[in-house]
């Protein structure tokens, strides 16, 4: 995805589309005398809703299209005829799309399914014709109901991108390589920082026709909360993540050092990031013999599964994505309850000719 095509944020104004009135009218036929009302309803306003289509990987199509209008309904009319429903409008967003209100912050939606349709603006309901306020006491009202007002409002919306596994580290960790090398993605690659300036997608092949989703966002740094660098803008691309991969180069004057500095970061962004399934990889370990590696790994934070790998000669890539598979499916056989037998007698088999085969044994004993 080229980074000028991708947006992961847009500020949209919608308005939904405002009820139909209902009509005022009486029947007026030469021989149906006193016909009395026959107003019909009004139709209902379009609704502005959001659906979540796979097919899209970002925000871009709704980056110019500022001010999104429903359709009004149309009035009812005479014989009780109603009006027609307002049409429907619908924006077609990614999955881990989140609505916002704009004004307040609060969090009005979540798609995270293909398919999923949130109505983001509720059209207004069609006024009811003067057929519908007929009584005994009242036998031509001559008033009917308006039409529901719209509602509309500032919306913003986020993407936050769906994958299985998040790459966090500073720039020029080797994030990038190691999804070009593992995946048939194409990141921007260079010898200075933040060449990534967008999020990158790869599907990683595994065993048996299996894969799995890495997500590579671009570096963050030492004060990044603050403001630093490109800020924490992406981070929000691996709140969805299942496992963190964390990812410290192997010429890292202390990486243990670094690790906990990375963590902090996202400690700071959200703690709740800090409870996923975290793994470490040295990168470009090529330029290590077995020795370093050994003096690096007494120096690595207890809990924390590693691996020594270098995207360039392929080292330890099997094993890294040996690690990753099982950190993603890791406590999946534990949520499948083991069925258990009833502790009560089954009720017995019901036949519903029983009673005429009585029957028929009874009388044949007579």
């Amino acid at each position: 995805m080229a980074s000028s095509n991708f947006i992961d944020y847009v500020k949209i104004f919608t308005r939904s589309g405002a009820g139909g009135a209902g009509a005022v009218s009486f029947r007026r036929e030469k021989h149906v005398p006193k016909g009395g009302p026959d107003g019909g309803d009004g139709g209902r306003g379009g609704h502005i809703i959001l659906k979540a289509d796979k097919q899209l990987w970002t925000l871009l199509h709704l980056k110019y299209r500022k001010h999104v209008h429903g359709f009004n309904g149309i009035s009812g009319s005479g014989t009780g005829k109603s009006g027609a429903d307002g049409e429907d409008i619908i924006l077609h967003v990614p999955l881990g799309t989140i609505a916002k209100d704009a004004e307040t912050g609060e969090k009005i939606c979540e798609l995270t399914h293909e398919g999923q349709e949130v109505i983001l603006m509720k059209g207004g309901r069609g006024g009811l014709g003067n057929r519908n306020f007929k009584t005994a006491t009242n036998q031509t009202p001559r008033y009917a109901q308006p039409g529901e007002e719209c509602q509309e409002a500032w919306v913003i919306l986020e993407l936050k991108v769906l994958a299985d596994v998040g790459l966090v580290g500073f720039p020029n960790a080797g994030k990038s390589t190691l999804l070009s090398v593992l995946s048939a993605a194409k990141p921007e690659i260079a010898d200075y920082p933040f060449t990534t300036m967008v999020p990158n997608l790869g599907v990683i092949s595994y065993r048996d026709n299996k894969s799995f989703i890495m997500a590579d966002i671009p570096g963050i740094i030492e004060g990044a909360s603050e403001g630093k660098g490109l800020g924490i803008r992406f981070l929000r691309h691996i709140e969805r993540n299942s496992v963190l991969l964390f990812m410290v180069p192997a010429d890292s004057e202390d990486v243990a050092a670094d690790y906990e500095v990375l963590v902090n970061e996202l400690k700071l962004y959200n703690p709740e990031l800090l409870d996923k399934n975290r793994l470490l990889a040295i990168t470009k370990s090529d330029m290590l013999d077995d020795e370093l590696e050994e003096m690096i790994s007494e120096t690595l934070p207890e809990g924390v599964p590693y691996v020594f790998i270098s995207s360039i000669v392929q080292k330890g890539i099997t094993e890294l994505k040996d690690m990753l598979w099982d950190a993603i499916n890791e406590g999946i056989e534990e949520e499948v309850e083991e069925f258990v037998e009833p502790d009560y007698d089954p009720l017995p088999d019901y036949n519903p000719y029983q009673d005429r085969i009585d029957q028929e044994n009874d009388e044949e004993e007579k």
